[in-house]
């Protein structure tokens, strides 16, 4: 595992802090894990520590809404055949769930569609342009994709179809020839919050609509729980109206979800503890990974479907299928990691070089992104992986810190077909021809922004505490900081001189993980802790070796018990 670089994620010196601490009001510790959010005030305390739905914007503040507002209007009272489309993965499938459950009592004529990852690829395809004329559709609202899609809206606008843009990611030069295009990463949008999933800017339409319709204020709430489900899982930024928006779904997921939902959460996830609450770590590793499995190898209709199940058989049925697929999904993410792994470690000049990218046209589609976000695990350099024979080839990227992704692909532009993402994740499409000329310029415009320290993964702790400080009162009042993600993200602690009692044991079928019972000098309770990827350092931690350590604080339920647990994210031998 490589050696990860510890730093003070806060630059506040003390004197700052208790001039914080005594401003707030709180103790030095809370004053600090509040300036990292950006509250420094009392009022900002207050709105941050109750996320309630009067912080939410007018959805009319983002441009274009007043015009996707009247087309959909106008095709209502006409009657008019509409098409609610989405991407393939949680954020597009849920998006489309929303809008499709607001619209559906709306329209007689209404479907909805999600292109085939194999033959249409992503976002707008040409194939459903084709398939809209021949149905005679007449609008169709695409979410979470088509903000690049100039040309095939220009055709289908040619053809009679027009399109309502729903998208939150990087515009380029020239925004599509539709309607509307709602995006608040548009430069000439104002909308106050720029952060907004796909599906979140889908859920802003729909309450604009409410409103517009004079309809029940309460109604677009009803889908707060989906909201939730992609803003968790597309790892946008946990802030402003984001985490607004997922404390309110995630209420709603613990309380009375979609019966979709509710099949998911009963079968994978609360199983005979009915009472576990529900928060952004099960979303990310228990919901998203079900719902993402669909698109990634078989027909991401099939999460829509679950998504908009209201009868309880059918969504068993589709909850188990989605269970199964994931399964497979998990099975060719550990094979095709593997031999990833394998052509980048034997590649003579990667120990120098500052990117990673691998091809193999064997490779699944639909899994390797997964694979980009294993290899960066490992080596921590911009990553791509690229697979697909015949005239094209496919591929994710992932990203290391201070290296804007989409912005590297755009300087290798030429010899791209497509591109689109995120600063830290996208994704790409070539012919095979351009493979080498591609490599060759990623490697340039990484080797011209990053430095080798750059290549060293970074864990950046919110403070250094002794264990005997861990205690159930601190991991309630952390709570109070949840919904945790990016720009929000959960607490990390330091402790020095911890020991295990001598109970350690490794885990995993190569022993590579380990569970520990831990003290320190002034301990007078034992705190378990799991500690992923460290199995090489159980002889040291078995016989009682004095240790740093890394974590967060969490709880394990088991065996129906709830007890503190310590999920450590790096061990340093005090040797």
């Amino acid at each position: 595992m490589q050696e990860k670089f510890w730093k003070p994620a806060s630059v506040l010196g003390k004197e700052e802090i208790n001039e914080l601490s005594a401003k707030l009001g709180v103790p030095p510790l809370y004053a600090l894990l509040f300036h990292r959010v950006g509250v420094n005030s009392r009022e900002e305390m207050s709105a941050f520590m109750k996320p309630d739905p009067a912080q939410l914007h007018d959805p009319f503040l983002m441009r274009d809404m007043y015009q996707a507002v009247e087309r959909i209007t106008t095709a209502r009272e006409e009657g008019q055949k509409i098409r609610v489309y989405g991407d393939y993965d949680v954020d597009g499938t849920t998006s489309v769930a929303v809008v499709y459950q607001f619209l559906k009592d709306h329209f007689e004529h209404i479907d909805h569609y999600i292109p085939d990852r194999e033959k249409e690829g992503y976002g707008i395809s040409e194939l459903s342009i084709v398939d809209a004329e021949e149905k005679h559709i007449d609008l169709v609202i695409a979410l979470d994709c088509g903000i690049r899609s100039v040309e095939l809206v220009a055709l289908a606008k040619a053809n009679g179809v027009d399109f309502i843009i729903c998208d939150h990611h990087t515009p380029g030069d020239e925004l599509p020839d539709a309607v509307a295009v709602l995006n608040p990463k548009r430069s000439d949008c104002t909308y106050p919050f720029k952060e907004l999933s796909g599906c979140g800017i889908g859920w802003k339409l729909v309450s604009a609509l409410a409103s517009s319709w004079s309809l029940d204020p309460d109604k677009p709430n009803q889908y707060l729980d989906l909201v939730a489900v992609s803003v968790c899982s597309d790892l946008v930024s946990m802030t402003g109206e984001n985490r607004v928006l997922t404390a309110l779904g995630l209420q709603k997921l613990s309380s009375s979800p979609s019966p979709g939902l509710q099949m998911v959460i009963d079968k994978f996830i609360r199983g005979d503890y009915k009472n576990v609450h529900m928060d952004v770590t099960k979303v990310v590793f228990m919901i998203g990974p079900r719902i993402n499995a669909a698109g990634r190898l078989k027909d991401a209709g099939v999460a829509v479907r679950l998504l908009l199940a209201e009868d309880e058989h059918e969504a068993e049925e589709l909850a188990l299928e989605l269970n199964e697929l994931n399964k497979e999904r998990q099975g060719l993410d550990r094979n095709i990691t593997r031999e990833a792994l394998a052509q980048v470690e034997s590649d003579p000049d990667f120990a120098q070089a500052f990117s990673t990218v691998v091809y193999d046209p064997t490779w699944h589609k639909g899994v390797v992104g997964i694979v980009a976000s294993r290899l960066l695990e490992k080596h921590y350099k911009p990553t791509i992986v690229l697979t697909g024979a015949g005239d094209q080839i496919v591929g994710s990227a992932r990203s290391v810190e201070n290296f804007d992704i989409h912005e590297a692909l755009t300087k290798c532009s030429q010899f791209l077909e497509q591109y689109g993402g995120h600063k830290y994740a996208a994704g790409m499409r070539m012919r095979p021809d351009q493979l080498a000329g591609f490599k060759s310029a990623f490697e340039e415009a990484s080797r011209l922004k990053l430095t080798r320290d750059d290549l060293v993964p970074k864990i950046y702790y919110d403070a250094e505490i002794p264990l005997h400080w861990v205690n159930e009162k601190l991991y309630q009042n952390l709570q109070k900081f949840a919904p945790f993600g990016p720009d929000n993200l959960q607490p990390i602690f330091l402790s020095h001189g911890v020991i295990d009692t001598g109970e350690s044991r490794t885990m995993g079928k190569d022993h590579e993980h380990v569970r520990m019972n831990l003290i320190d000098s002034a301990s007078k309770t034992v705190i378990g802790a799991v500690a992923f990827g460290f199995g090489h350092l159980f002889d040291h931690i078995h016989k009682g070796t004095p240790m740093s350590i890394a974590y967060h604080i969490d709880i394990n339920h088991f065996n129906g018990r709830s007890s503190l647990q310590l999920m450590v994210l790096d061990i340093k031998m005090e040797l």
